[in-house]
């Protein structure tokens, strides 16, 4: 028989930011915490990206070889609306974290304050109900044309947080399609993933259905509702925008079981934030039969090495300083 407290309530937001305006969608973020909250929610989700934006349909005016003068006062102000970290922003999302008494995980664009104050990274954000920032995620592999605007993460952002429902963590978007970066997450005892995204195809829900299957975790997916005309007109290059569809992003945010069955199946087409009772008990069960990592691992014939160490281009030693 399971008890009430081995069931824990959780949200997923699918929205759209205040696209290009940190302050606004922040305060966004705030006001949709709180009524996830409301609702009783105590882990609640943001898609990727989603302070200040996923700039769906913009090529900053890049081509190979070349990039345009206006396309770089776009990325411009793509980059003063990112984020450091820690910083305003940070504070009014712990705030808000602390005040819903929730697991507040935002994805956001951060601005690079240690080594280079020119980078941007695709990150998750892990604030705990103490309105602390417990960790992040920087995206390892952006994808495609992703790569022109943000730079890699490194395996010293592989974060997991312990949490009383269970340890929380997980991957964003595309790199959910790494059969080794899974893996990690998986030895890292993940029970609830979490796989923001920007993908709405179909197929992805193939693929965070596998993850639950595979990894015998609960998995939530957040996807971002955004229509062209939630896009500031004012944009150096809106015109790259003429020839796309009115809705650029329907959504398929989801939440899915440890055997691959929907708590709450995708919701295409609007805003919502979707509520979820999971059954903490079911991850215990589901690996009865099958753990990646343990019963159903080989280590005699397969090894992961993951190297967690920080990356950087310049290495200070004492011989250098002398």
């Amino acid at each position: 028989m399971t008890s009430e407290s081995n069931f824990v309530r959780v949200a997923v937001v699918q929205a759209a930011p205040v696209i290009m305006d940190r302050e606004a969608t922040t305060a966004k973020v705030v006001a949709l915490t709180h009524q996830a909250a409301k609702q009783g929610a105590k882990i609640v989700l943001f898609p990727e990206a989603f302070i200040p934006a996923y700039p769906r349909g913009l090529t900053f005016g890049t081509r190979v070889g070349s990039r345009s003068d206006v396309g770089r006062k776009d990325w411009a102000r793509y980059w003063r609306n990112a984020v450091s970290v820690p910083s305003e922003t940070t504070e009014s999302l712990g705030e808000a974290a602390r005040s819903a008494e929730v697991y507040l995980i935002v994805g956001v664009i951060e601005r690079d304050a240690e080594f280079s104050s020119g980078t941007l990274f695709c990150t998750t954000l892990y604030f705990g109900p103490d309105g602390q920032l417990l960790g992040k995620h920087r995206k390892l592999k952006p994808t495609a044309s992703e790569r022109l605007i943000w730079g890699e993460g490194d395996g010293s952002t592989l974060t997991v947080v312990d949490t009383p429902y269970g340890k929380m963590g997980g991957l964003i978007c595309w790199e959910n399609y790494m059969p080794l970066a899974r893996t990690a997450m998986y030895a890292k005892g993940v029970q609830i993933y979490l796989a923001p995204t920007a993908d709405a195809r179909d197929v992805w829900q193939s693929t965070i259905r596998h993850i639950a299957v595979e990894g015998r975790c609960f998995v939530l997916s957040c996807n971002q509702y955004v229509t062209k005309d939630m896009y500031p007109t004012d944009l150096a290059c809106y015109d790259e925008l003429s020839s796309a569809p009115e809705v650029m992003s329907v959504g398929g945010s989801a939440i899915v079981g440890p055997l691959g069955e929907y708590v709450v199946e995708p919701v295409l087409g609007r805003e919502d934030i979707l509520i979820g009772d999971l059954n903490l008990d079911l991850i215990p069960q589901s690996r009865f039969d099958f753990d990646p990592v343990g019963s159903y691992a080989r280590p005699d014939i397969f090894q992961l090495i993951v190297n967690e160490e920080k990356q950087g281009s310049v290495r200070w030693t004492s011989e250098d300083l002398e």
